[in-house]
């Protein structure tokens, strides 16, 4: 909203705070800045604020706003005198403001850096979270202005106020003074004041999906009058699911004196309903989705699924209809699934919504599926029915202009009816907050991840969001880092589902392979060893073998407490007249049903070749497996990730504390605080996934394994190391970065020179070995007599910097003689000095040649890189990445992590390397770029590890003005 020409003109109008956001009952809202054309809303809004409220917040009766009230209230400079408003359907539900004072609490300008604030909730939206989410922003607002500190006066019975600010996580003081309670909150944002935040983001995004798959009742708008079409389909799959709530039938076009269409109340708009809907499936053209969405906003309705195809996907002007459409409903409080979706779909049995254009609903079960394209759904929901599978939730975005695979993470994690979450994504709208959910999710359920468009980079249609250039093998080593198990297929997805859902995970890579087919269990101990399994040789049971013996062994498998997970293949059985018999397979899958239940709970798959019945069988009793994650409703969550239990027993639950209350000076509003037990499951799941390839099996296989060896690990989180503190000179390179960059920096950035990167990385003890010019031949002999000889001479030009291939750098230069002839070599073959730009250093100890980076990405965030220098990195792609900031185990998993890791420790009797050195520098770095944001890029290289200690021979560092980080910002939607 502009201001108007009335408004100050000396200070523009700061659009960029304003910003949709999610309430805790899963509404959204829009917090915007004050102005002077608000007037009219303000005086509205204050008249339906209570006497008790008004009361709290000017510490007297206050009936009505003065007309130099509201003067004061709505004209603002946005430095000193700043004021925000939520509004829904453009009106005001709450507002918020700070006054900038000096120590004396008197009106004040810069570099005064307190401020008095204070808030005031509509009564009737008190308890949504509107006052912490104002106060979250306001916060952001008084920082960017160069304010440090709240304060505010409350009255001593205002005890929700007071619970505000002491719930927000901020460092605060408090005293008694003339009858009221003064706080005054220091606003540089806590681990605490972090964790609320996201605690908060989590229950209200999980909430606002939660809302869209559990209504109470759905209208379906343009629900054809003839059977057929997108409407009169997706009703009448709303009532084949057996919908538990109320279904309306709506459409402008109906008859009036039409009553019901298929059993169901017909309307001509929705106002003629007079009882609530939650839901709104739209499917009428697109250019009358805008009348349909103000009715549903007029009428209260909660949230919409948007059918109607003609957005983004039709170029620049359904781009900006799609963008038109996530704006008119935000006003209105309402989130959007689509446009141009396939629909939603919730199994639990108090719901049974099949709000889609799937024929069938699937079976109830406890798999998640979200997918962002409609037919890759159709696929997913027809492999998982034909392999017998169930579902607890699906979600088609189809154009996902609103709710995206983040917010299914969020509810994910909460869903008391999911174990395992699959998700179709063809981008990561906000990679950082991707990985943090995931990572958290990953913690008490796996998540498993197709990534679409991998090589082209596309975004959603419609969608402007920072586009990552960080390749696909990095975005895949980032995701194994935050526990995801990143597979290629959707078929590998839906294998991998399988088994996650319905057996435990495996306590380590130990495989038993037992079967009657010799060639079949040598293909699977083949595609274990491919894929890093431990197999233990094949069990032939022969060709002869019956159902009573595969039950006896398996059991004695199971019972072996040196495996950690078995396969068991099959073949039809031969008759005595010679012929297969392919109908015995509900009475094989009885038999491994029997053993599994008696048995240690170990993962059981079974591989077999056209066994009729067999995988049906043993699906049978997937509908009711008992859920085996139960995390609560949850509050803040800490920054790490939860504590996971062991790979070996199902039971997962994740503990997490309250945190949050809120309200308004004057308002009384707050927070409650939900807390649940989590249920114990059942030992072991019903259902054995059965796969028609030994390859598809074990793959799935060994993806459990890993992602149980991370679920391991993810319990006890590694630490920053201590010294780090004691040996890093923050401060000292914080001055330097701001002399180096400048008053007006180029947002282009610049490089540092050798002796400013040197300067700079010694201040977080990565000491640089140090280079001498050498423009002449008389120059490198007097640079490598200050240096001491032995010495290499090398060229820093950019075509041959590290290209000791092309000659670029000679070595072990023992005297004088021999840095001459290399010089001259040197101009010789590659050309004249001030091309080549030689440089004289002294040698490092030998050792092996490695390669570290530190780089931003606008998208993912700060990335750690390792890799061995050359040919391996450059040519092969082995390069290992990790998020910033790094962990000491990150940095162990780091170096390890390469394929050619063996020659770091001792490959073919060399001697091993001091990784322990190493690894302190990949900390050194992490911490060094996750202090100051302004360090865009850090390259070093070559870094020479010897047996003892490393020496770092090159670096190259970049400075730029730090991009933003809307993670560590307020909470806030995608704006467009």
């Amino acid at each position: 909203m502009e201001p108007s020409p009335e408004q100050s003109p000396h200070h523009a109008y700061p659009d960029h705070w304003e910003a949709d956001v999610v309430l805790r009952d899963g509404g959204t809202a829009r917090i915007r800045p004050i102005t002077t054309d608000d007037a009219e809303r303000l005086v509205s809004f204050y008249e339906q604020v209570s006497d008790e409220s008004k009361y709290y917040r000017f510490f007297a009766p206050y009936p009505r706003l003065s007309d130099r009230d509201v003067h004061r209230f709505t004209h603002h400079d946005y430095v000193d005198r700043v004021g925000l408003a939520v509004t829904i359907g453009g009106e005001f539900i709450g507002t918020v403001r700070y006054d900038r004072i000096n120590d004396r609490g008197r009106p004040a300008s810069a570099p005064a850096d307190e401020a008095e604030v204070a808030f005031l909730v509509q009564d009737a939206h008190q308890g949504r979270g509107v006052a912490s989410a104002l106060l979250e922003h306001i916060a952001a607002v008084a920082r960017e202005r160069g304010i440090r500190r709240f304060a505010a006066e409350v009255l001593p019975a205002n005890n929700k106020m007071i619970k505000v600010f002491r719930d927000a996580g901020y460092t605060q003081r408090r005293s008694f003074e003339d009858g009221s309670v003064h706080l005054t909150l220091d606003l540089e944002p806590t681990e605490k004041s972090l964790a609320v935040q996201r605690g908060r983001e989590q229950r209200a995004e999980a909430r606002s999906v939660q809302r869209l798959l559990a209504p109470g009742s759905v209208a379906v708008i343009g629900t054809g009058r003839t059977p057929g079409g997108v409407g009169r389909t997706v009703l009448r799959n709303l009532l084949a699911a057996g919908f538990t709530g109320r279904t309306y039938a709506v459409n402008r076009a109906f008859d009036e004196d039409l009553a019901t269409l298929d059993g169901v109340p017909a309307h001509r708009s929705l106002g003629e309903i007079d009882e609530q809907v939650d839901l709104a499936v739209i499917a009428v053209p697109a250019h009358r989705v805008p009348e349909a969405v103000a009715d549903c906003g007029e009428h209260g309705v909660q949230g919409l699924v948007v059918l109607s195809a003609g957005y983004a996907e039709r170029g620049s002007a359904g781009r900006e209809l799609q963008r038109e459409l996530v704006r008119q409903a935000r006003s209105y409080g309402m989130r959007i699934i689509g446009p141009n979706a396939f629909g939603i779909i919730n199994t639990a049995e108090s719901v049974r919504l099949n709000a889609s254009l799937a024929p069938e609903s699937p079976a109830r079960g406890r798999i998640g599926l979200f997918t962002q394209s409609g037919a890759i759904g159709i696929a997913l929901l027809s492999g998982l029915h034909r392999r017998g599978a169930g579902l607890s939730s699906f979600i088609s975005a189809g154009n996902r202009a609103d709710v995206s695979g983040n917010d299914f993470l969020q509810y994910s994690f909460e869903d008391q009816d999911t174990d395992v979450a699959l998700l179709y994504l063809e981008s990561l709208g906000n990679p950082r907050k991707f990985t943090r959910l995931a990572r958290r999710t990953a913690a008490v359920k796996p998540v498993v991840v197709v990534k679409g468009a991998r090589h082209s980079g596309t975004n959603p249609p419609g969608h402007a969001v920072p586009v990552s250039r960080i390749p696909d093998a990095t975005v895949s080593a980032l995701m194994r880092q935050a526990g995801v198990i990143r597979v290629d297929t959707v078929t590998e997805m839906v294998d991998a589902g399988l088994l996650l859902a319905g057996q435990p995970l495996p306590a380590g890579p130990r495989v038993a392979i037992l079967g009657n087919s010799e060639s079949l269990g040598l293909l699977t101990y083949d595609a274990c060893l491919a894929e890093g399994l431990r197999p233990r040789p094949p069990i032939d049971l022969t060709t002869a073998a019956s159902p009573q013996d595969f039950k006896d062994a398996l059991a004695e498998a199971l019972a072996d407490g040196t495996c950690d997970a078995v396969i068991v293949t099959a073949i039809p059985w031969v008759g005595e007249n010679g012929e297969a018999e392919t109908g015995d397979g509900e009475v094989l899958a009885a038999a491994l049903h029997g053993a599994a239940a008696g048995s240690p709970a170990k993962p059981v798959a079974v591989v077999h070749v056209e066994i009729g019945g067999l995988a049906e069988a043993l699906a049978a009793a997937s509908s009711t497996a008992a859920p085996r994650t139960r995390p609560t409703t949850l509050a803040a969550q800490p920054s790490g990730p939860p504590a996971a239990t062991t790979a070996s027993t199902p039971t997962e639950s994740a503990t997490v504390e309250a945190a949050g209350t809120e309200g308004a000076a004057g308002t009384g509003e707050a927070e409650g605080t939900e807390e649940a037990e989590g249920t114990e499951p059942p030992a072991r799941p019903g259902r054995i996934p059965a796969y028609p390839a030994a390859e598809r099996a074990v793959r799935a296989l060994a993806e459990a394994v890993k992602y149980a060896q991370w679920r391991r690990q993810a319990a006890t989180p590694g630490k920053v190391p201590e010294f780090l503190d004691e040996t890093t000179d923050e401060p000292g390179a914080a001055a330097l970065i701001e002399t180096l960059l400048g008053a007006a920096p180029d947002p282009r950035g610049r490089p540092l020179t050798h002796d400013e990167a040197r300067e700079l990385l010694g201040r977080y003890g990565i000491p640089v070995r140090p280079t001498l010019p050498a423009p002449d031949p008389g120059t490198a002999v007097a640079a490598a007599a200050r240096l001491g000889y032995p010495v290499a001479l090398k060229t820093t030009a950019p075509h041959l910097r590290h290209r000791a291939d092309l000659g670029g750098v000679r070595l072990d230069l023992a005297d004088e003689d021999a840095l001459r002839r290399a010089y001259g070599e040197f101009t010789e073959l590659l050309g004249k000095p001030a091309e080549l730009l030689p440089v004289v250093q002294s040698m490092a100890p030998r050792g092996v040649d490695t390669v570290v980076r530190a780089s931003i990405d606008a998208a993912a965030g700060a990335i750690l890189s390792f890799g061995l220098a050359g040919a391996p990195s450059e040519l092969l792609g082995d390069t290992a990445h990790r998020l910033v900031p790094a962990t000491d185990r990150d940095a162990a998993e780091l170096i390890r992590s390469i394929k050619a890791a063996p020659v770091l420790f001792g490959w073919r009797g060399s001697a091993p390397v001091d990784t322990p050195a190493l690894e302190e520098l990949l900390l050194r770095l992490s911490r060094l770029v996750d202090d100051h944001p302004e360090v865009v890029s850090v390259a070093l290289e070559p870094v020479v590890v010897a047996p003892q200690g490393l020496t770092v021979l090159g670096a190259s560092v970049r400075l730029a003005p730090p991009p933003p980080r809307g993670d560590l910002g307020p909470r806030r939607l995608p704006n467009y």
